[in-house]
């Protein structure tokens, strides 16, 4: 009976502290979607995109709308460069990667024509394998 309960005793612990890690990264990633140079800030399309990784990648479907500007913003941690994210079109192409601008915890790009995207994040292994992953899109008008 005791390895039962403390087996439910550290899976919750375990289960609370992961959730209170993704809630503090949430507000991290939340303040990347401020305005660098004093100009309006994204707005939150009001999704948040979470995954708790261990050596994977999780992916994500939006559209992307014509005419639009548009901030994409990661986090996993203090540090700015633990998540990589890509973004491709339905045929697999790449349409941007932060791998090559060494994993930028943000991208801010315009979309002339309205495009559905598939985004995958993933943690960079050298620098963090296992943890919570957050991704905000942001947008102006």
């Amino acid at each position: 009976m005791r390895v039962i309960y403390l087996l439910v005793i550290t899976f919750f612990t375990f289960g609370v502290a992961q959730a209170q890690d993704c809630e503090r990264i949430v507000k991290d990633c939340e303040e990347l979607l401020k305005s660098s140079d004093g100009g309006k800030d994204f707005i939150s399309d009001g999704q948040v995109y979470t995954a708790f990784l261990d050596r994977e990648k999780a992916e994500f479907k939006t559209i992307f709308y014509g005419g639009t500007t548009y901030r994409l913003a990661t986090s996993a941690g203090s540090r700015e460069n633990f998540v990589v994210f890509t973004i491709k079109d339905e045929e697999g192409n790449i349409l941007y990667s932060n791998r090559n601008y060494r994993n930028s915890p943000y991208w801010d790009f315009k979309i002339d024509n309205t495009i559905p995207v598939i985004i995958t994040t993933e943690l960079d292994l050298d620098l963090k394998v296992t943890g919570c992953v957050v991704m905000l899109i942001g947008f102006k008008n």
